[in-house]
C-alpha cells in the first residue's frame, strides 16, 4: 500500500510540474524592437501569460515548430535574399526554463523561408520558401540538429490571376499527414496545394501520384491545417478572405477541394483584408482563421458528416494585423499575436459553441507573428 501511495504522489507531483510554454515568433527588422524568439508560460486555468523572455536571438524568426519529443525547436529566418548560402532554417535545444540553445543552422535553399514543420515521427523537418517559391526537407540527427538537405523542390509558374502576387510560385506553408508519409505545400502564387510522398527516415520527398490539388482561382492558399480525423483539411485563401475545405483520402493519397466560405462579413469586402493563419481545434468541431485588416478571428463550426463549414462569427483580436495565432493542446485557449500593435492576447474557447471569449490577459511582444506551444 505504501508503494502505491508513493507512486500516486510521484504522479501527482509530475503532473503538477507540467508547464505549458508559449513560443512567439517575431519580425526583428523594420520598426520592431523584438530580437528573436520569445517564450512565456500559460496558466491553463486562467489563460494568463507570464512576462515574455527572449529565448533566442534570431533574425526574423517568423515561424517555429516543436519536435514531438518536446526537447527541440526549429525556426525559420525569413530573409528576402536569393543567395544560396543564406540561412533560412535553425535548430535549437529547449532548456528546462524554456530558453533555447542553438544546435546548428542550414540554408533553406530559397529566399524568405516562412514556414517550418516537423514530421510526426520526428525524423525530418520541412520548410517553405515564400520569396523563391520552393520547399525542402531536412533529416534530423540524433542530437536534434539538422542534417544536410535531403530533398529540394523548386516550384514553377504562377496562376497569373493576380498579376502582382501570382506572377510566379510562392510556397507559403508545409504540413504533414498523420504518419508523415505525405507533405502538403500551399503555394499562394500557383493557387495549388502541392503533394509529396515522404521518406521521413531519409529526409526525402518526391511528388505524389496526385502531385497537386487546384484551389479557387486568385485565392492564394497560404496555410493548411488537417482535421484531427485526417479525413479533411482546411486551407485559408489569403487574397480573397476565404477558407476552403479539402477531403483527404489517405489510402489513395488524394486530396479533393470542396466548399469555400468567407472569413469576413460582406460589409467588410474591399477593405484590404487578407487572411493569415488557419487551424482546426483539437476536438475537430471548430476551425479558426485570422483576418489582417478586419483584425478578427473568424470561427466556423465543422460538420464532418457533410464536410461543411458554418460561420459562428468574428471575434476582434484587440489589436491590429493578427498575423498568427495558436490553439493550446487542450483546446481551451486561442492565443493571437497582433503584429502591428505588438500585443499577444488570450481567448477562452467555448467547448460547446466554439465562441472566443477574451480572458483579459495579454502580453507585449513587438511584431508578434507566430504562436506555438510546448507542454513539459
Amino acid at each position: 500500500m505504501r508503494a502505491i501511495i508513493c507512486l500516486l504522489l510521484c504522479h501527482c507531483i509530475s503532473v503538477a510540474k507540467a508547464e505549458t510554454f508559449v513560443y512567439i515568433g517575431t519580425y526583428t527588422e523594420g520598426d520592431s524592437n523584438s530580437e528573436g524568439i520569445y517564450v512565456s508560460r500559460l496558466d491553463e486555468t486562467s489563460g494568463e501569460l507570464t512576462e515574455p523572455v527572449l529565448a533566442a536571438t534570431v533574425l526574423n524568426p517568423s515561424f517555429v515548430a516543436i519536435h514531438p519529443n518536446g526537447r527541440w525547436l526549429y525556426a525559420v529566418s525569413e530573409v528576402f535574399d536569393d543567395r544560396p548560402e543564406t540561412i533560412g532554417l535553425l535548430a535549437f535545444e529547449i532548456a528546462d526554463d524554456g530558453r533555447l540553445r542553438k544546435l546548428n543552422e542550414k540554408p533553406s535553399g530559397g529566399s524568405a523561408a516562412c514556414h517550418v514543420a516537423v514530421d510526426p515521427s520526428g525524423r525530418c523537418v520541412g520548410v517553405a520558401n515564400y520569396g523563391s517559391g520552393s520547399c525542402a526537407l531536412f533529416p534530423i540527427r540524433d542530437d536534434g540538429s539538422l542534417g544536410e538537405v535531403g530533398s529540394f523542390h523548386q516550384h514553377v509558374g504562377g496562376s497569373g490571376v493576380n498579376r502582382d502576387r501570382q506572377e510566379g510560385p510562392h510556397a507559403h506553408s508545409l504540413n504533414f499527414n498523420v504518419d508523415g508519409t505525405q507533405a502538403f505545400v500551399a503555394d499562394l502564387g500557383k493557387d495549388q496545394v502541392l503533394m509529396f510522398d515522404v521518406n521521413a527516415k531519409q529526409g526525402t520527398m518526391i511528388p505524389s501520384t496526385q502531385s497537386f490539388v487546384q484551389t479557387a482561382a486568385g485565392g492564394g492558399p497560404r496555410h493548411f491545417s488537417f482535421h484531427p480525423s485526417f479525413e479533411f483539411a482546411f486551407a485559408n485563401l489569403e487574397m480573397t478572405s476565404q477558407v476552403t475545405v479539402l477531403r483527404y483520402r489517405a489510402q489513395d493519397k488524394t486530396l479533393e477541394a470542396g466548399s469555400v466560405v468567407d472569413t469576413i462579413p460582406s460589409s467588410a469586402r474591399d477593405t484590404g483584408n487578407s487572411t493569415a493563419e488557419c487551424l482546426a481545434q483539437p476536438n475537430g468541431k471548430f476551425v479558426y482563421v485570422s483576418n489582417r485588416g478586419h483584425n478578427s478571428i473568424a470561427g466556423f463550426a465543422f460538420d464532418a458528416s457533410t464536410g461543411s463549414l458554418k460561420s459562428i462569427g468574428n471575434t476582434p483580436t484587440q489589436g491590429e494585423i493578427p498575423r498568427g495565432f495558436g490553439i493550446d493542446p487542450t483546446g481551451r485557449f486561442l492565443i493571437a499575436g497582433n503584429q502591428t500593435t505588438g500585443n499577444v492576447v488570450t481567448f477562452r474557447i467555448d467547448p460547446d459553441t466554439g465562441s472566443l471569449n477574451p480572458t483579459g490577459h495579454s502580453i507585449k511582444v513587438d511584431a508578434a507573428v507566430n504562436v506555438r506551444f510546448n507542454v513539459r
